[in-house]
């Protein structure tokens, strides 16, 4: 029983790596697992032991758990303040978390997009965008491995319904993934883009931006943080020249992300605000920047979660 246990607790980190695809921050993520743990020991000891493979029950009805968190998040999130970004998390954070795929499922392998540990903010900004049923039948069957039958009983649809939202998923994915680059010219990129910044000159740091490029800022009306886009490289390039004069003591660091190579930004060594960055074609085209302190508490552990 204490082996059986052990496996059990064992599959908490890929289910937080799972839950984390799921919502998009560590929260909701841990509430998953909770909830999904919770479940495994409400069961009796019997309905324990028929179970013969723990983790794909564990993976499945922590799929189910998420489809309900994601419903009332959905309702949270269109009420949040100025844009909501998902929390920022490092690379190595789930490092060979879902490597094992302990799904019980080999099943159409051409028709899965191959994705590694990485989650980059670019992809949970593409997740995001789908419908609640899209987004838990891609991550379990595209990234978890989970067969489309099991998915079903969990989205309570049929499993044809179920491969429809998968396809529908990926399709989204794909082109999203089809303008990434090379991570080598992702970092070379930002890099060049964090000089031009230190310069203080517009016209240099114009030279990393897309004309069309976005910033988004999230500070979830607890700090001060664009509540609107910032569309344009002129208005985004002013926008961070701005900032830049104005906190001329912040210290930045590079940091790896799913996305890359980005920025995290330090206030008298508390972590204030982290920048993860899109780039095509040799320019930056998306600036992701967080500064909700609630989405910023694995950064700074001391510091007490502020309700979204």
């Amino acid at each position: 029983m204490d082996d059986d246990l052990d496996d059990v607790f064992r599959e908490r980190r890929r289910l937080l790596a799972l839950g984390y695809r799921m919502t998009g921050t560590l929260t909701d993520a841990e509430d998953v697992v909770q909830e999904t743990y919770l479940r495994w020991y409400r069961l009796t000891e019997a309905e324990r032991g028929a179970i013969a493979n723990p983790a794909g029950w564990l993976t499945t009805v922590a799929g189910r758990v998420a489809l309900d968190l994601l419903g009332s998040a959905r309702r949270r999130r269109e009420q949040y303040v100025g844009p909501w970004l998902p929390e920022p998390v490092p690379a190595e954070l789930f490092a060979g978390a879902i490597g094992s795929r302990t799904a019980t499922t080999t099943e159409d392998p051409l028709d899965r997009i191959t994705l590694d540990d990485d989650v980059s903010t670019a992809l949970l900004v593409v997740l995001e965008a789908m419908t609640p049923a899209e987004r838990v039948a891609f991550v379990l069957h595209d990234v978890f491995a989970v067969p489309f039958d099991e998915i079903a009983e969990a989205v309570g649809r049929s499993s044809a319904a179920v491969r429809q939202l998968a396809s529908s998923a990926r399709r989204h994915v794909r082109e999203n993934r089809a303008t990434a680059v090379p991570r080598a010219e992702h970092d070379r990129v930002v890099r060049a883009f964090q000089d031009a910044t230190r310069t203080g000159e517009i016209g240099a740091l114009l030279r990393f931006l897309a004309p069309d490029v976005e910033l988004r800022s999230d500070g979830g009306g607890v700090v001060s943080a664009a509540r609107n886009v910032v569309s344009g490289a002129d208005n985004v390039a002013r926008f961070l020249l701005g900032i830049a004069t104005k906190n001329p003591h912040f210290t930045v660091e590079e940091r790896q992300f799913g996305d890359g190579l980005g920025l995290v930004f330090r206030d008298e060594g508390r972590v204030h605000s982290v920048m993860n960055l899109h780039v095509e074609a040799g320019v930056i085209t998306q600036l992701w920047v967080v500064l909700n302190p609630a989405k910023l508490t694995s950064w700074n552990p001391a510091q007490q979660e502020i309700t979204e």
